[in-house]
């Protein structure tokens, strides 16, 4: 009885060390998402670009960091940079729109032309896996905060900073650091 219970316990923890190994193989481009538009969008086809990942919401207080978000795309876009906004209706019901909606806001009100995502979920159970590999395993773990929390990714998957919400896109230290994973050449 001694060696079946071992035996279990030793397959447990066997299981456990796959699944972790798994786990730590991931990065950002193992997800595959839908584009604002409905269409699958493999994370890959950004392998080599250093991305800003945020999660946003139309009704917020830091709504207007879109501007900021577009006017950083603009300076950085040509030279191997993408944003990607993942609406998000977790915190006190602010992106309440539908995906139609959340682009009509973002491209009347702030003019984005950087990829918008179909609305996700960010916290709690209900959380896209995205979200739980970047709050999860990512080195940058801890849950999201509020909306426009933001993950920034090297050129080759990994993630190299977080910045939480009160953290304008054109912030010093976050343009420095974006400005040390460009893609080089």
């Amino acid at each position: 009885m001694k060696h079946l219970l071992l035996a279990g316990v030793c397959f447990c923890i066997l299981g456990v060390a796959v699944s972790t190994a798994k786990a730590m193989d991931q990065n950002i481009y193992s997800f595959t998402m839908k584009t604002i538009d409905g269409q699958e969008k493999s994370l890959a086809d950004y392998q080599g670009k250093a991305l800003l990942v945020v999660n946003t919401a139309s009704h917020c207080g830091y709504t207007p960091q879109y501007a900021s978000m577009e006017k950083l795309y603009g300076q950085y876009k040509d030279k191997g940079f993408e944003i990607l906004a993942f609406p998000a209706n977790n915190f006190g019901a602010q992106e309440p729109g539908t995906n139609q909606e959340i682009q009509m806001f973002c491209t009347t009100n702030f003019g984005t032309t950087f990829p918008l995502f179909s609305k996700i979920s960010v916290k709690g159970e209900d959380s896209h896996p995205l979200y739980k590999y970047l709050t999860g395993i990512s080195g940058f773990e801890g849950p999201i905060t509020w909306n426009f929390n933001k993950f920034l990714i090297a050129p080759d998957g990994s993630v190299v900073a977080r910045f939480d919400s009160g953290t304008d896109p054109l912030d010093a230290a976050l343009v420095r650091k974006l400005k040390e994973v460009l893609p080089k050449g």
